[in-house]
């Protein structure tokens, strides 16, 4: 019996897409282990100059609960951010994607949650990426933010860890 459902997607997106027809994950989890203690990890994560270094072009970011920033990356891609959590040196979240000048909320916007954890004489990073569930977006989008967004994280972790091991 011949699968119908995939041929409701060009060809070409079947290829590009991890996530077709509305298969959608409830968040993107990334962990990476890096050799370093809890305190530098937790400065590199949160410090705007810090963040500047491995992951987006631009950094600003009022460290508090409530706090706005913005994140631009080289692509020209620009988030504003929402700080949800702030809780040094284990774990700090934001919301993002949410349009310029309006309030974030569960339903127009994206959370990004860092958690760090002491593990052996390093730290077990831990990104979870979640809201899909929630936010106000259709399958397909959904599916290709979620395609782009898993393999930024990967990337943007081992860009983390190679450079916290570079200053040290």
């Amino acid at each position: 019996m011949r699968n119908y459902w995939l041929r409701m997607l060009p060809r070409k997106r079947n290829r590009q897409l991890r996530y077709p027809c509305g298969v959608i994950p409830a968040a993107i989890e990334k962990e990476v282990l890096i050799d370093a203690p809890v305190e530098v990890v937790w400065r590199v994560v949160t410090e705007p100059e810090q963040i500047r270094q491995w992951f987006s072009e631009e950094a600003e970011i009022e460290l508090r609960v409530g706090g706005k920033g913005r994140l631009k990356f080289k692509s020209g891609i620009q988030y504003f951010v929402q700080v949800e959590v702030m809780e040094p040196p284990h774990r700090f979240a934001f919301r993002w994607v949410h349009p310029e000048g309006s309030p974030a909320r569960e339903d127009n916007s994206m959370l990004v949650e860092f958690t760090l954890a002491a593990e052996g004489g390093g730290t077990r990073l831990r990104v979870v990426e979640s809201g899909f569930d929630k936010i106000d977006w259709s399958d397909a989008e959904k599916a290709r933010y979620a395609d782009d967004h898993s393999r930024g994280w990967s990337r943007f972790a081992e860009q983390l860890r190679d450079y916290v091991s570079r200053t040290r």
